[in-house]
């Protein structure tokens, strides 16, 4: 989805071949070459190969049984016959045929996170038990037909994807986003599962909605494809609660976290007034979109914020623009539902950009977001997955979200130990964003 195209922009915070290791000692330096920069992401390609590959070797056996045929399609029972609304409804899409060799957007990041959830998270296992959090079985896949009305993409770039899978594939349809025959299907498998949330949520019958998706869609703009990413399953889910709800839900607000600029949401909605587009992400990662300056067009101008942080943030930075930019902006706009494109490639150990988010952060910036539902939008809010491409990091960060969605405690045992953030120049930037959209 997103990633690693990186490396053709990121000279500005290129990185270095030590990443690893460094990252591994939970140490990073700033002081990164170009050479060894080309050189490191060869090598991360390589390594994440090999973790892929192992991972999904591992899981494959475990995994393979848990989804049934789509076709037989129940009423997700376990959630209407409750009385009380459960705390998270959540729905994965492994989609486990869309997957390239050496790719970090790779077929075992589904199965890595639902393993932590399943087997390393005390407080999954209980709150299931209590349906206080509750698996939506068998979504329903989206449809062309289902997407035409929601007017994010051309119908001539769906079409056109669609016969590309049936004849073409495997093949590359850019530089860093590949297709395989069964992709188009994965696309529409994420957006229906995401859309089948967004209703749950709507009809209150769970608080959260949590996709776990993938391919990514945040890069996906109007016209085509994008990094790692097919159709825009956060613009999906937006114009599908406004055309579905028209009475309920007038204006939605996107918040993007994932370390990437989500260009394509901010695109699709640039001239929209009734969506609010929020992204934080690092400056001049890929695709090097997402400056200040890009406040939306026309009816829409003020209604798209970019807080680009500096190489090096972490956690300080992002609680601070999330208090000082997203939620006095919210709070402004008033918005009737809230939808996340919750990428976790900020993650220290991400090894495609350079932001320094502990696991925990993500604790933070999901309970806050929680909060901010219940105080403006009776709650309703849905998190969709992004980005993120650490094995590790990646289920970390998403159990990190769940804890905090169900008012566990952050499950972050240790402190990792992260060279100092350039908090000042974070702060300098929060600053100018505030300026800029008048945020007092």
């Amino acid at each position: 989805h997103h990633h690693h195209h990186h490396h053709h922009h990121k000279q500005s915070s290129s990185s270095s071949s030590f990443q690893v290791e460094k990252k591994n000692s939970s140490k990073r330096s700033f002081k990164r070459s170009r050479r060894q920069h080309v050189f490191g992401t060869r090598m991360m390609m390589m390594m994440m190969r090999d973790t892929c590959v192992l991972v999904k070797s591992s899981f494959s056996k475990t995994r393979t049984t848990t989804r049934t045929t789509r076709t037989t399609r129940t009423k997700s029972s376990s959630s209407s016959k409750e009385v009380s609304k459960s705390d998270i409804l959540y729905a994965h899409v492994e989609n486990a045929e869309h997957d390239s060799l050496g790719h970090p957007e790779c077929a075992a990041r589904i199965p890595a996170i639902l393993e932590k959830l399943e087997n390393d998270s005390e407080f999954f296992l209980e709150r299931k038990k209590d349906q206080s959090i509750v698996l939506l079985e068998n979504p329903p896949l989206a449809t062309v037909e289902d997407l035409v009305p929601l007017d994010i993409h051309s119908q001539n770039y769906m079409k056109s994807l669609e016969f590309l899978a049936k004849t073409k594939a495997p093949c590359q349809i850019d530089a860093s986003t590949y297709m395989t025959p069964s992709s188009f299907e994965a696309a529409l498998a994420s957006i229906g599962a995401s859309n089948a949330l967004v209703d749950a949520v709507l009809k209150g019958k769970t608080k959260t909605g949590f996709a776990l998706v993938r391919p990514p869609g945040h890069h996906a703009v109007v016209k085509g494809p994008m990094g790692f990413c097919l159709f825009n399953t956060a613009a999906a889910a937006v114009r599908y609660a406004q055309t579905q709800y028209p009475n309920d839900i007038k204006k939605v607000l996107v918040y993007d976290f994932d370390v990437h600029h989500g260009n394509g949401t901010n695109d699709i909605f640039a001239k929209d007034p009734t969506v609010l587009f929020v992204s934080t992400h690092e400056d001049g990662s890929f695709p090097g979109t997402g400056k200040i300056s890009d406040i939306g067009q026309d009816e829409g101008e003020g209604t798209n914020i970019n807080v680009p942080l500096p190489t090096g943030a972490g956690e300080k930075s992002v609680l601070e623009a999330f208090d000082l930019v997203v939620e006095p902006a919210a709070r402004r706009f008033q918005p009737d539902f809230i939808v996340v494109s919750a990428g976790y490639d900020a993650h220290w150990r991400d090894p495609l950009a350079n932001l320094n988010f502990r696991s925990r952060t993500y604790y933070y910036l999901s309970s806050r977001l929680k909060k901010l539902s219940e105080d403006l939008c009776d709650g309703k809010i849905v998190f969709l997955l992004e980005g993120g491409y650490d094995l590790t990091g990646l289920p970390e960060g998403v159990a990190e979200s769940f804890a905090a969605l169900v008012g566990e405690k952050s499950l972050e045992q240790k402190d990792p130990g992260l060279f100092e953030e350039p908090f000042e120049k974070a702060k300098k930037v929060i600053q100018e964003v505030k300026s800029v959209h008048q945020l007092l």
